[in-house]
């Protein structure tokens, strides 16, 4: 189920074209009023602004947006505007040196937590968007068996429903047991076509039935086979496939944790999940760590990147 974010006024594309424009006159610009106004739109309101300010003021209002904000208030502002699919898309690319600075963590994250769906979609607009394949950069910047689990998962159609087969769940906890914990080295290969062939759904039973045949995790099975990158993939989509909110949840916390905060990993988060499972991912933060996501995002951030990720958040109930 979607966060839902409700409009604090209701105004037409044309009055908020505008509105901002207004806010970029003069000395300086309005944050404040361009914040207000932008994120507490949706991706079709912000569609229809994208294009009546196009109308009016003949320019991209993302091109003003960019020479107007600066830092992360831009960055988040800026992966805002798009649609999800093209936002998706565009962090991806950014990750895979679409920029010259790779960032596989952050591709891998991307990549192995959508749906089949939403993985078509940003499939389709990154190819039509910067001209290349996605599975020529994954092949370009990824390796060995990080690679390999990527190029499947991306090119995989899975099934997106919650039935599943109790049948093929016990075979592929045997055959996950067999390929790690019970002999000497790890056959990758299994793990890599079960976790990118299997449904969402199906992996998180196997995970249940692993643990029931063997008294063990599937989790840290992953964890003692694997290394690197490519543990981050198995990990992402094993946790995403039992619960999408905590694995975002405990991804935040970490990018607030300790020294410092990384801030890439934060806009990133908050700003794609807003529209899809926001409310769920606050509920969990809550539960595990004791603190509302918000107050932990108000002691980590200043300014006017506060203050637009914690409109994005939205109430503290």
């Amino acid at each position: 189920m979607a966060s839902v974010i409700i409009p604090p006024v209701l105004s037409s594309p044309r009055d908020d074209a505008i509105q901002l424009h207004r806010a970029f006159k003069g000395f300086g610009c309005d944050t404040t009023t361009v914040i207000n106004i932008l994120a507490h739109r949706d991706a079709t309101q912000r569609a229809y602004l994208k294009q009546e300010y196009k109308t009016m003021y003949h320019e991209e209002v993302s091109k003003r947006l960019s020479s107007e904000l600066s830092g992360n208030t831009k960055k988040s502002v800026l992966l805002w505007m798009h649609d999800p699919a093209t936002r998706d898309a565009t962090i991806i690319r950014q990750a895979l040196g679409g920029e010259g600075v790779v960032d596989l963590k952050a591709a891998t994250e991307v990549i192995c937590s959508r749906t089949p769906s939403q993985i078509l979609q940003f499939k389709n607009i990154y190819f039509a968007t910067f001209g290349v394949y996605l599975e020529h950069d994954i092949g370009f910047q990824a390796s060995g068996d990080h690679k390999n689990l990527l190029l499947a998962y991306v090119g995989t159609p899975r099934y997106e429903g919650l039935e599943v087969d109790r049948a093929t769940v016990e075979y592929d906890a045997k055959a996950l047991f067999k390929a790690g914990e019970k002999r000497l080295g790890t056959d990758e290969k299994t793990f890599i076509q079960i976790f990118s062939g299997r449904s969402s759904a199906h992996l998180a039973a196997v995970s249940a039935a692993y643990h029931s045949m063997y008294g063990s995790s599937l989790e840290k099975a992953v964890k003692k086979e694997t290394s690197g990158y490519f543990e981050h993939a198995l990990l992402t989509i094993l946790r995403c496939a039992e619960h999408p909110g905590m694995y975002f949840a405990k991804v935040l916390h970490k990018a607030m944790k300790g020294l410092g905060t990384d801030d890439s990993t934060l806009l990133r988060v908050i700003v794609s999940r807003a529209e899809i499972d926001l409310q769920f991912i606050k509920a969990e933060y809550r539960k595990k760590y004791g603190k509302t996501l918000s107050d932990a995002v108000h002691s980590e951030t200043s300014g006017n990147y506060r203050a637009f990720l914690l409109a994005l958040l939205g109430p503290n109930h």
